[in-house]
């Protein structure tokens, strides 16, 4: 055995904070690991990464290479959604230090005899202890000795025979002190196209309560687009007691539908379906019809209760309670929600209450969801979230969890290192290029963006972003192109292909907003913005550069109302140089310093750039080319190169 400390491995990649939590992948990836792998002297090394899926006993082993300031590599291949753990063994290559010490004495026109002799005898050793591959490594050391200096040398640096020799040699090996784990999670998790609705609300029928039926008729228009993710709000049935009436008055008519978060009524509650909505068999027809389609259908997991919800009725227990016995209402101050009560995840029946909220999640996946948008995660704890989403995995560990959690970094960082797949961004108020830069640059980075995977949607039903309120279709169409090539993830609420941007005076939120009412939309209607979001859709799907995280390079642009930017995937074969005028109101150019060497262009080279937007070609030269952006005409270009013939 070598001695401790002979071999270092350090700064092993990936790894969340020293192994504490498993880095994440999407399947098929090649998982790359890297590592630090040194020792005293002068003596080589050889490396091994060690792999196996949770559940196997035995490892898979990989060779790594040495590059650069002794920094090695290997790689695994992601076969199969589940938790892969891996490790790295080191040790002294003594053969190849033996034969690259015999090269360079030669070299130098030194004497080798008693140098062969060394290395005629090593391979004996390794003969000796080889088993069915000893007799050829000792027909190799025979050859040896009836050779010369010189044709011995040959024999000994054969491929060969350096192959046989490092294979069967004997290892003391320094293994790294820990088993990581990596997540790998479904390509959907990690690429995907979301579309948010309320099945209310998609009836063409003025007035009339939508259903699920309603839902299936709209399923050709999304698909269309390029959507394959639809997102439900919640469906279940929803309270009468406080129930809020438009744009949340505290005060509701009879004929007010309430807010589908005020989750509960006499007709049951988290298991139950609203009756206005369908059945459970007319949701499982909406989930074949959508799969038919290549989309899949994800539910909106919200864990608070109107007043009228079962639970109440037989858990009071389970909610917060004031000094005269009632139950506690939700506030975030200054807000205070009168028609949900929030759960005590700390109650006395911490057990019953845990063990029921995961059975939610037990119900909805027996019936066919593998998708879960969790609102405002942020306000349980960390505990609960690890636990429950480890115990689904355990059975499903293709099930995907969405983080809604709009809140400080450290928290949306730690919910995502617990279990959830991906989360909710800051992408909805990063307007300014400096902004856009900075923050995509931190979660593009290795040690972010290993376990982080943001979901850019550009409007949700409690959002509406003062740009998208006052640039108009401009603005629209500028954030869509951001969103859709910013993050292999991006999502819209309805209403965003159709610019909607009426907006309660000095708020981020909608006027008239769907959360309190049905809508009725002529989702065809002029101005809207579906041609772009198709084609985004269509790009994305065809460069694999833009179903990637941590791939993204920001470039300077003269003009401070221009952003730049390439996605490379990891291959190389794929590069595509994106350029936004992020000011909704003027027209901007500048002459841009092309990155050429990030896109694979000589300075001296003519090229062609295709905008894969608008399907034109332009011929550039070298570094530097001039661009023109429109708002509304053309917000942007999405340049693919290509090579003019000779």
């Amino acid at each position: 055995m070598p001695l401790p400390g002979s071999i270092i491995i350090g700064e092993v990649t990936p790894q969340v904070e020293c192994g504490a939590f498993p880095a994440k992948r999407a399947l098929g990836d090649a998982i790359s690991v890297r590592a630090d792998i040194f020792t005293h002297g002068t003596e080589l090394l050889a490396a091994e990464l060690l792999f196996r899926k949770e559940g196997e006993d035995d490892w898979h082993r990989s060779a790594m290479r040495q590059g650069q300031d002794d920094r090695w590599e290997g790689e695994f291949r992601a076969e199969e959604i589940g938790v892969y753990r891996f490790t790295i063994e080191a040790w002294v290559d003594r053969y190849s230090t033996w034969l690259e010490s015999l090269k360079k004495w030669q070299l130098a026109g030194e004497d080798t005899a008693q140098d062969l002799k060394i290395g005629m005898a090593m391979l004996g050793e390794i003969a000796s202890s080889s088993g069915s591959e000893g007799k050829a490594i000792a027909e190799i050391a025979a050859r040896m000795q009836k050779a010369g200096q010189s044709h011995a040398t040959e024999i000994a640096s054969d491929a060969r025979t350096v192959e046989l020799a490092t294979r069967n040699q004997k290892r003391d090996c320094t293994r790294f002190g820990k088993e990581l784990e990596i997540v790998v999670e479904s390509r959907l998790a990690r690429f995907a196209s979301w579309y948010e609705l309320f099945p209310r609300s998609q009836s063409k029928a003025e007035g009339r309560h939508g259903n699920f039926e309603d839902c299936i008729q709209r399923l050709d228009d999304i698909s269309a687009m390029g959507f394959n993710i639809l997102y439900l709000a919640p469906i279940h049935p929803i309270g009468t007691t406080n129930r809020r009436g438009r744009n949340g008055s505290p005060v509701a008519l009879e004929t007010d539908p309430g807010s589908p978060w005020a989750i509960g009524s006499s007709d049951g509650g988290h298991k139950s379906i609203n009756r206005e909505l369908g059945t459970l068999a007319d949701f499982k027809q909406l989930l074949r019809k959508a799969r038919q389609k290549r989309m899949e259908v994800a539910l909106d997991i919200a864990f608070q209760c109107s007043p009228d919800h079962p639970y109440v009725r037989e858990h009071p227990d389970w909610f917060y309670h004031r000094s005269d016995g009632s139950i506690r209402y939700a506030e975030n101050p200054p807000k205070k929600y009168f028609d949900i009560y929030p759960f005590n995840f700390e109650t006395g029946d911490r057990k019953g209450l845990w063990n029921e909220l995961k059975s939610i999640f037990d119900f909805w996946i027996e019936a066919g969801v593998t998708i879960f948008r969790v609102d405002n995660p942020h306000t349980k704890p960390f505990a609960f979230w690890e636990w429950v989403i480890g115990e689904i995995k355990k059975e499903h560990p293709e099930v995907i969890f969405l983080s809604e959690a709009f809140t400080r970094p450290k928290v949306m960082y730690e919910l995502s290192k617990l279990g959830f797949t991906e989360s909710y961004s800051y992408f909805t108020w990063k307007n300014f290029n400096w902004e856009l830069e900075e923050y995509f640059a931190e979660v593009n980075k290795s040690g972010i963006a290993d376990f982080f995977w943001p979901n850019l949607f550009t409007n949700t039903p409690d959002i509406l972003p003062f740009v998208l309120q006052k640039g108009g279709r401009p603005a629209f169409m500028l954030r869509a192109l951001l969103a859709a090539t910013l993050s292999p993830l991006w999502g819209v609420y309805s209403g965003f292909e159709l610019c909607e941007s009426e907006a309660l005076p000095g708020r981020e939120e909608y006027l008239n907003s769907e959360k309190y009412e049905i809508r009725q939309r002529d989702w065809n209607r002029k101005g809207n913005i579906k041609k772009l979001i198709t084609r985004l859709n269509e790009i994305r799907r065809d460069h694999e550069s833009l179903q990637e995280l941590g791939n993204l390079e920001f470039h300077p642009a003269p003009n401070p109302n221009l952003v730049l930017y390439t996605k490379k995937s990891v291959d190389g074969d794929d590069v595509l140089m994106i350029v936004v005028n992020i000011n909704p109101y003027e027209a901007q150019d500048a002459v841009l310093r092309v990155p050429i060497d990030r896109l694979g262009v000589r300075s001296d080279e003519s090229y062609g750039v295709r905008d894969l937007l608008t399907g034109e070609l332009f011929r550039w030269y070298g570094e530097y080319n001039y661009v023109r952006l429109v708002p509304g005409e053309r917000p942007g270009h999405v340049f693919a190169i290509e090579r003019f013939s000779p």
